[in-house]
C-alpha cells in the first residue's frame, strides 16, 4: 500500500512540474495564449470570442441598427448688416463694424423614408439659408425644407441621395417608465454619439416648450447638437425625436425630452401629403377644473376641463358652448386636463362635426361642434439642445 501511494505522489509531482513548464513556455498548448511585452513580461490574454460575439446586456445591436439613419445637420444664416452702418455718425461713435459674420447652427436628424425625408426639430432649421446634411457614412447632401410645424417643434427635410439607410419607426404608445433607451446624435459637433438611459416619465406637458406637449422624459445624456436626433429602444426602433433639455449649465443634467414618434409620424405624413399640418380649433379658453372654479360656476362634477371664455362667433359659440361648461369628452376621448383637451381638439378635422360631452351645472349634455382651422400661435421653449 505504501509503495502504491509513493508511486502516486511521484506521478502527481511530475505532472504538476510538466504543467508548470508547459504553461510558462508554451501556454497555447493548454488553451491559454501568452504574449510578451517587449520580450520582458509574459502575460495571458483571454481567448478570442470572434467579431460577432456580443456581451450579455450589450445594446450594440440596437445602436448598430439605428445609427446609420441618424444624420448631422449644419445650418447657416446669411450675415445681417446693421442698417445704420453707413451712417457717418453711427460710424463715428461705433466704428466701421463691417459685415457681420454668418450665423451657424448644429443639430441632428433622422432619415424616416427611403425617399430622403428627414425628421428634425423646427428650431434646428428655422430661418436657415443653407442646410448641409451629413450621413454617418460621410456622404453629404443639401437639405431642402419641405415643411415645418412650430406647434410641435418638428420639421421635415428632404435630401437627394441613393441607397439611404432608413430608421424603423417604433410604437411610443407602448413605452413604459423604466424601459431602456438610447439617444443618438451629434452633441457639440464631436461626431455621432450614443448615450443610454431609461424612460424617466411619460406624457410630460405644461413645460412651456411647445404648444402641444406630450414628451418622453429620459435621463440618457442629451446635449447641444442632439436636437432632432433619435431616441430608440433596445430593438433599435425609433421612439422619439430628441428636442430639449432642462439645464442650468447648458449641458446634460439627466432631464431630457423627446417628442413621441406617434406625433412625429403624423406630422411627417401631413407635411409630405399637404405641405403643412392641419389641426382643429373651437375658440375657447379652457382651464383645469379646480374646487374654486367648480364652486364659482356651480359645477357638479370633479373631472373635466372648464371653459372660462368663449370666442364670439367661434365654432364653440356657434355650437352653444358657454362659459362655465365643463368638457368631459371629445368624441370618444375622455379629457381630464387642458393639455388633453387641446390635443383632442387639434386632432379633429376642420369642418367635420364632432360630439362633445359637457357638464352644465347639474346637467349632462352632448353638443355637436363643427371645428375650424387652428390659427398659428407663437411658442415658448425651455432651454433647447441646439
Amino acid at each position: 500500500m505504501k509503495r502504491t501511494w509513493l508511486l502516486f505522489s511521484q506521478a502527481v509531482t511530475v505532472l504538476l512540474a510538466a504543467y508548470f513548464v508547459v504553461a510558462t513556455l508554451k501556454p497555447d498548448w493548454i488553451g491559454r495564449r501568452g504574449t510578451s511585452l517587449g520580450g520582458v513580461v509574459s502575460v495571458i490574454e483571454a481567448p478570442s470570442t470572434g467579431a460577432a460575439s456580443i456581451a450579455p446586456g450589450s445594446l450594440s445591436a440596437a445602436a448598430k441598427k439605428a445609427s446609420p439613419a441618424v444624420v448631422s445637420i449644419n445650418t447657416s444664416k446669411a450675415a445681417r448688416r446693421n442698417p445704420r452702418s453707413e451712417d457717418p455718425w453711427f460710424r463715428f461713435f461705433f466704428g466701421d463694424q463691417g459685415a457681420d459674420q454668418p450665423q451657424v447652427g448644429l443639430g441632428s436628424g433622422v432619415i424616416a423614408s427611403a425617399d430622403g425625408y428627414i425628421l428634425t426639430n423646427n428650431h434646428v432649421v428655422e430661418g436657415a439659408d443653407e442646410i448641409d446634411v451629413t450621413l454617418n457614412d460621410a456622404r453629404h447632401a443639401r437639405g431642402k425644407v419641405i415643411g415645418t410645424d412650430p406647434d410641435t417643434d418638428l420639421a421635415v427635410l428632404k435630401i437627394e441621395l441613393d441607397k439611404l439607410p432608413v430608421m424603423v419607426l417604433g410604437n411610443s404608445d407602448a413605452l413604459l417608465v423604466g424601459d431602456q433607451v438610447l439617444a443618438i446624435g451629434n452633441p457639440f459637433g464631436v461626431g455621432q454619439t450614443v448615450t443610454s438611459g431609461i424612460v424617466s416619465a411619460l406624457g410630460r406637458n405644461q413645460l412651456g416648450i411647445n404648444t402641444f406637449e406630450n414628451f418622453i422624459q429620459t435621463d440618457a445624456a442629451i446635449n447641444p447638437g442632439n436636437s432632432g436626433g433619435a431616441l430608440i429602444d433596445v430593438n433599435g426602433n425609433l421612439q422619439g425625436i430628441n428636442t430639449a433639455i432642462y439645464s442650468r449649465s447648458g449641458g446634460s443634467m439627466g432631464i431630457g425630452f423627446a417628442i413621441p414618434v406617434s406625433t412625429a409620424k403624423q406630422v411627417l405624413e401631413d407635411i409630405v401629403k399637404e405641405g403643412k399640418v392641419t389641426r382643429g380649433w373651437i375658440g375657447v379658453e379652457p382651464s383645469d377644473l379646480s374646487p374654486e372654479l367648480a364652486e364659482t360656476f356651480g359645477v357638479k362634477t370633479k373631472s373635466g376641463v372648464i371653459i372660462t371664455g368663449v370666442l364670439q362667433n367661434g365654432p364653440a359659440a356657434k355650437a352653444g358652448i358657454r362659459p362655465g361648461d365643463v368638457v368631459t369628452a371629445v368624441g370618444e376621448k375622455k379629457v381630464d386636463n387642458v393639455q388633453e383637451l387641446l390635443t383632442a381638439v387639434a386632432g379633429l378635422k376642420p369642418g367635420a362635426a364632432t360630439r362633445f360631452a359637457l357638464q352644465r351645472g347639474a346637467d349632462k349634455m352632448e353638443i355637436d361642434v363643427n371645428p375650424g382651422l387652428r390659427p398659428k400661435t407663437p411658442i415658448r421653449r425651455m432651454p433647447e439642445t441646439e
